[in-house]
């Protein structure tokens, strides 16, 4: 509630107008029953007296009747609309908001919430909350007045049998009380299950192609119907929990009317009411009754938004544990442009996935990394790009440790390209210039060139081929090298690939690094590699394993020094091992 309340506040002028429509088409459709028991009451038996059947008092109260009717039609109209306008407004800057703040997360919170549940809080729970704002407004302030306002008119019909109908009131709010409290945390169980499903579903979409091509699309089937059955499962629980709210309410207000009509019989007969009174309170007492069925459809509604506000909010009240710096980069060749000192590192807090790694790397210079798989050789460049802050130790760039460099100037210095990069759904130009205006068309053919990606020039449309997303219409090796085209278009000071060129052929993989060599003199290289033909020729060659450099050096000396460098030589480049 307190989230709704925040969401339309920039909204009050239009608020205001809304509920004000509401509360007065509301008003308006009170007064019917009222009018009715005065035309049957007093307006007919005076016309049976009257000798002259003069119906102008009884015509003007008919059309009075549909003036009002009509009246309140429009204001209700134009009430909802106002309604469904301030809620899209305000789920649309809600969505802005969180939008903007998982952007802002760090890798280890994405982590701990998951991908599936941001996805699930910036889908299913913000149209929850859409849900909810629109009916808090249309319902929220029509449904109290007619409450109240049935409650009034039947008071002034006939006390007594008021009385009766009151009497009820206390128990219908104990019911959608307790039952409210029941069906708020099944709600946010349910929402769970929700991410449990859209995360299986994001991995077999992604794994399509491995399920198949390994035979196990029945494996997969059932492992999503069970994750599906049991959202249904919860959803189920939840919903019969507040769906039992409308039969309780029923029964009771039936026995009321029960009691209501009992009585006014009795009355009637004494003499002590009239027909038209009797015939408008049950009217006022089925207004009444819509009106309580109404704000039960808001607590179920309110319900399940409350839970979906309580999971929106954990995101937008995480704190930011990774705090930005102030300072700008300042080029020093006569320091490393990249100093790891002593760093480690543990992405879980219990076993180090880094221990103990130092380097030095000065402008110009290439790194080489190799590494069995898991050894932490792409831990390394999440860390250089401050996706995730070390535990121990420092990581400098030109001598100033990158906690204290605006994140966008470090990362605006460094061109990427990691393993399992991301080709948009766009035009190959749009991919390599990524909105960057800074980039020219000249930037772009060099980095064309460079990155061997001619093929471009090949396809229909050239750089403006449309792209399917993650790349589906290429072939590996060419979204590698459109990848490629996106890091060099950025003229960065270092260049990470990060087994960038594991789908190119050797030929292309040497043409690329010779290109890379001639184009970007000054730039300094970081080339993770499961092959030593990618990165021989670097400056300085890390040897990794369990997030621990065994060995470094050159290949020359690593090739007298380490046996397992030699050992590797050995198998990938036919027998060189020394």
């Amino acid at each position: 509630m307190k989230m709704i309340l925040r969401l339309v506040k920039p909204y009050w002028r239009m608020l205001t107008i809304s509920l004000t429509f509401k509360s007065v088409g509301a008003l308006a459709d009170l007064f019917l029953p009222w009018l009715i028991a005065y035309m049957i009451d007093t307006e007919i038996p005076r016309l049976q007296g009257d000798s002259t059947s003069n119906l102008n008092t009884l015509y003007m109260l008919g059309g009075l009747m549909v003036l009002i009717a009509f009246l309140g039609l429009y204001l209700n109209v134009a009430a909802n609309r106002k309604a469904e306008m301030i809620a899209a407004l305000s789920i649309k800057g809600l969505r802005h908001d969180l939008f903007s703040k998982i952007e802002r997360l760090s890798a280890n919170q994405v982590d701990q919430i998951t991908r599936p549940s941001l996805i699930s809080r910036m889908t299913t729970d913000t149209y929850n909350m859409y849900n909810a704002t629109a009916s808090m407004q249309r319902l929220g302030v029509r449904a109290p007045v007619l409450l109240i306002g049935g409650v009034l008119m039947s008071l002034l019909l006939d006390p007594l049998l008021t009385l009766i109908m009151v009497a009820i009131l206390p128990l219908i709010t104990v019911i959608v009380y307790f039952t409210s409290r029941k069906g708020i945390p099944l709600y946010k169980k349910s929402q769970g299950y929700v991410d449990l499903l859209i995360r299986k579903l994001r991995e077999y979409i992604s794994g399509a192609r491995v399920v198949r091509a390994l035979s196990m699309s029945e494996h997969e089937m059932n492992q999503f119907d069970e994750a599906n059955q049991n959202t249904v499962d919860a959803e189920l629980k939840a919903n019969i929990t507040m769906a039992k709210i409308n039969p309780m309410m029923n029964t009771v207000m039936n026995i009321g009317l029960v009691l209501v009509l009992i009585a006014g019989a009795y009355r009637i007969a004494e003499g002590q009411t009239a027909i038209g009174k009797i015939m408008a309170f049950v009217t006022y007492f089925t207004i009444i009754l819509n009106a309580m069925m109404s704000i039960t459809r808001v607590f179920v509604l309110a319900s399940r938004a409350t839970a979906s506000g309580e999971r929106i909010d954990e995101v937008l009240n995480l704190p930011i544990d990774m705090k930005d710096g102030t300072e700008i980069i300042e080029k020093d060749s006569s320091k490393p442009i990249i100093e790891f000192k002593n760093v480690y590192f543990s992405y879980n807090q219990k076993e180090s996935n880094l221990k103990n790694i130092s380097f030095k790397l000065y402008q110009g210079q290439t790194l080489g990394i190799i590494g069995a798989t898991g050894s932490g050789k792409t831990t390394i460049i999440n860390l250089l790009m401050r996706f995730y802050d070390v535990d121990s130790g420092s990581i400098e760039f030109y001598g100033k440790n990158i906690k204290d460099i605006e994140q966008n100037d470090l990362r605006k210095r460094i061109g990427v390209v990691f393993q399992n990069d991301l080709i948009f759904a766009d035009s190959i130009f749009g991919n390599i210039q990524f909105n960057r205006n800074s980039i020219t068309d000249i930037d772009i053919e060099t980095a064309t060139r460079v990155a061997q990606a001619e093929f471009i020039y090949e396809k229909a449309n050239e750089m403006n081929y449309q792209m399917a997303q993650k790349g589906m219409n290429l072939s590996g090796g060419q979204k590698q090298r459109v990848l490629i085209a996106r890091a060099v278009a950025g003229k960065p000071d270092i260049m990470v690939l990060d087994d960038a060129s594991s789908a190119l052929d050797y030929k292309t993989d040497m043409n690329m690094r010779n290109s890379l060599k001639k184009e970007m003199i000054d730039t300094t290289m970081i080339i993770i590699a499961q092959r030593i033909s990618s990165l021989k020729d670097s400056d300085l060659i890390l040897l990794i394993e369990d997030g621990e450099i065994i060995d470094s050096g050159t290949h020359n000396q690593l090739m007298k020094t380490s046996l397992m460098y030699q050992e590797i030589a050995y198998y990938q480049l036919g027998g060189e091992q020394k």
